[in-house]
């Protein structure tokens, strides 16, 4: 019987028995409550401090922390998670599996072109129809150069999606 469990194991996560699995995953769901109450407390505390910093020296640590707790959580979540043994692979496997390799740097590139694309497209569109909309109280004539320029910040999103779709043509 406990020849057959050795047999029908795999490598990697499977490998590892079950009541250490549901460990890591006990011990992975406990870091992301910690951190979650963490990152709350912090905001609520910086919000309900006196004003000794200014707004912008507030919102600057409070994304420093926030920053700094997710990436913590990412190192300890990978670590547990992937932090079994390595196996080595027979040369077969690791040919096939080397096109499969650059088919998902291929998707990452797609999903990190457009998403960059429409963030610098939503922070574009943000600073430029604010400016419009505060032009165009002034003077309602400039309505059309307005929508002109807040047209062209959207734009960025489109040459994001455009790149993304000839990077996943060539996959």
């Amino acid at each position: 019987m406990r020849c057959l469990a050795n047999i029908t194991r795999e490598k990697g996560f499977n490998s590892i028995p079950i009541k250490f699995r549901r460990r890591k995953v006990k011990l992975i769901i406990a870091l992301f409550i910690i951190l979650l109450c963490l990152t709350v407390g912090a905001g609520i505390y910086f919000y309900y401090r006196d004003n000794i910093l200014a707004a912008e020296k507030k919102l600057k640590l409070i994304l420093g922390t926030n920053v700094s707790m997710f990436i913590m959580l990412m190192i300890a979540a990978a670590l547990l998670i992937f932090g079994d043994k390595a196996y080595a692979v027979e040369t077969q496997t690791v040919v096939n599996s080397s096109n499969a390799g650059s088919a998902g740097l291929g998707y990452l590139a797609a999903a990190l072109s457009t998403g960059l694309a429409t963030i610098g497209a939503g922070y574009a569109v943000g600073s430029v129809g604010s400016s419009a909309l505060g032009a165009v109280s002034e003077d309602p004539k400039i309505l059309g150069k307005t929508l002109i320029f807040v047209g062209l910040a959207e734009g960025i999103a489109i040459y994001g999606l455009i790149v993304s779709i000839l990077i996943l043509g060539r996959l």
